[in-house]
């Protein structure tokens, strides 16, 4: 049988579009959050595509053994095959308007008219065909080529030779070309990115925050990211009007009669505007920034890795900063110039780096302090984040030995320290909540409120805040091939019952997930004010009470409104 033309995708062979149009059904179930209707055609597009390639292998092997249906047996089964895609199709792309009618309803998100559901068919449709058009140009590379090599060997070396070579070829395009030179372009597209709110923004006026007066980091020099972090920064004035709001109940807010509330210091080296990253020099620049604004005479000193481009949850930071009575210290720097998800693929490895060098750092200068003058060090990180915060302990043990506490919100299926908690976790803990040698030192939260253990929950206390819904901590590449336990038994909160785990697809769903938007809080990646909850939890100040935490959660909500960068974009 001849090959199917490669500039007309719609001649195909029955058992490849078979197979990948069962595939791309596959893709219209409920997964972790609902999709919109451009994402989900994305996404039955690349099931189709891997169905069509799994359907064209079986084919292959067919026709190898002898199995070759004759031209009345073909005909009938595509008409049989019509009739089928026709109203199959119609019935999936309804029962998934369905599944994401009530998925959205569970989760308090807006329904979306039915009409949408066009949208996905023709995404799907030319997504489709570019990804089949581009498979059949790499294939019929591969025959052309070894109709070469026929030439001058004998045909079974030409075949699995020119196979090798296309391969080859195939790998160092995409790693060249598609990675590398896209990375590239991506990097300085981003790094042009790096510098809104440079001229939007005024630069700090006072000697707390970096590129304030006496700084050694100009406003330029701190990236997108760093300018937002800084530019968000509360005001002694703002933290002095909550604790007086909280009266009594707040007095121990690190701001008493005695020491009225301070500016809180924040401390944050960029990439520079050169695009050079040199971790360690940006490392030893931010200790520098912190002996220069007097952070080591704070009460609390949070080191904080960022995520992707360097961006950091205000949350984490100002639950403490609020907490505290402004009598801490946040310091933080940037990594690389592409967002979290990019990094995550390229370079991951790096953001433990990061998180590594700058503990480091900050941890020998602390360490050198006398024992009493030390302030209160605690870790911190969210998503990518929270993998580089890792990145500088080597265990629970580790964890506590050199830090007063710890908070690692939304971690990612490939945290180390994480993966070990919850692999040994106590066997009758569910893994979307596990406890982990009964909850001593290591506990785990969905709100930041409730953090269950088998008895009291000792000092230094490290806090993962995990939702049984968010993509980001389950997506993994072992999801390809074999089932989570995650789907298997009691479900959490917000995994729909719907779902089932199909090879291959489900890590696919998982991945689209991740680009979800319009996710309330407290689904899947979005944690809105559980962060104060959880250092409420994890390191309060002396005197602070629930009726604080219900304050503070309140005061973050609205400050979040009146910040110059509203989008987590990370």
């Amino acid at each position: 049988m001849a090959a199917p033309p490669i500039i007309r995708p719609w001649r195909m062979p029955l058992l490849p579009a078979a197979i990948g149009l069962a595939a791309a059904w596959l893709a219209l179930t409920p997964s972790l959050l609902p999709r919109t209707a451009l994402f989900q055609g994305v996404l039955c597009a690349a099931a189709a595509l891997l169905g069509y390639g799994a359907g064209a292998f079986v084919g292959w092997i067919g026709r190898g053994v002898g199995v070759v249906p004759g031209a009345a047996v073909r005909r009938r089964a595509w008409q049989v095959f019509a009739v089928v895609a026709v109203l199959g199709s119609a019935v999936m792309l309804w029962l998934s308007h369905d599944w994401q009618r009530r998925q959205r309803a569970e989760i308090g998100m807006e329904p979306v008219p039915a009409w949408q559901l066009a949208i996905a068919v023709a995404a799907g449709a030319v997504v489709f065909a570019l990804l089949l058009v581009i498979s059949r140009a790499v294939r019929g590379a591969g025959r052309w080529l070894i109709l070469r090599i026929d030439r001058f060997l004998p045909r079974a070396v030409a075949v699995v030779l020119g196979a090798l070579l296309v391969a080859w070829g195939s790998y160092a395009l995409v790693r060249g070309v598609a990675v590398g030179r896209v990375a590239e372009a991506l990097d300085a597209s981003f790094l042009v990115t790096n510098d809104e709110f440079l001229d939007d923004v005024a630069p700090p006026t006072v000697a707390e925050l970096s590129a304030g007066p006496g700084s050694a980091v100009s406003w330029a020099e701190l990236g997108r990211q760093g300018r937002v972090f800084i530019a968000n920064a509360p005001t002694a004035a703002q933290i002095a009007e909550f604790v007086d709001e909280g009266g009594s109940a707040a007095a121990g807010s690190g701001a008493d009669a005695e020491r009225p509330a301070l500016q809180p210091i924040r401390v944050y080296v960029g990439g520079g505007t050169e695009g050079e990253l040199d971790l360690r020099e940006q490392a030893a620049t931010a200790v520098q920034e912190l002996e220069r604004t007097g952070a080591f005479d704070r009460a609390v000193l949070n080191v904080v890795t960022g995520t992707g481009r360097g961006w950091v949850n205000e949350n984490q930071a100002r639950a403490l900063e609020f907490m505290w009575g402004g009598d801490t210290a946040t310091v933080s720097m940037q990594y690389s110039y592409l967002p979290s998800w990019m990094s995550y693929l390229v370079d991951s490895q790096r953001a433990r780096e990061a998180g590594r060098e700058l503990f480091e750092a900050v941890y020998a200068r602390w360490d050198a302090l006398p024992e009493g003058e030390r302030p209160l060090l605690v870790a911190s990180g969210e998503s990518l984040g929270s993998y580089g915060s890792e990145g500088a302990f080597g265990s629970a043990q580790d964890l506590a030995a050199r830090t007063d506490g710890a908070l690692y919100v939304g971690p990612t299926a490939n945290n180390v320290l994480w993966a070990q908690f919850t692999a040994a976790r106590n066997p009758d803990s569910p893994i979307h909540l596990p406890v982990y040698d009964g909850g001593e030192t290591v506990r785990f939260s969905a709100d930041g409120a409730d953090w269950p253990g088998d008895g009291a929950w000792a000092a230094p206390r490290v806090g993962y805040l995990q939702q049984a819904n968010d993509p980001v901590t389950w997506l993994d590449f072992d999801i390809a091939l074999s089932p989570p336990e995650w789907l298997r038994g009691e479900r959490g909160p917000g995994v729909p019952d719907a779902m089932v785990w199909v090879p291959v697809v489900t890590a696919l769903q998982l991945a689209v997930d991740q680009l979800a938007s319009g996710v309330p809080d407290g689904q899947g990646h979005e944690f809105g004010q559980a962060p104060a909850y959880a250092w409420a939890s994890i390191l309060p100040s002396e005197g602070w009470s629930r009726t604080d935490t219900e304050r503070l959660a309140e005061r973050l909500a609205e400050l979040r409104i009146l910040d110059i960068d509203t989008a987590s974009s990370s």
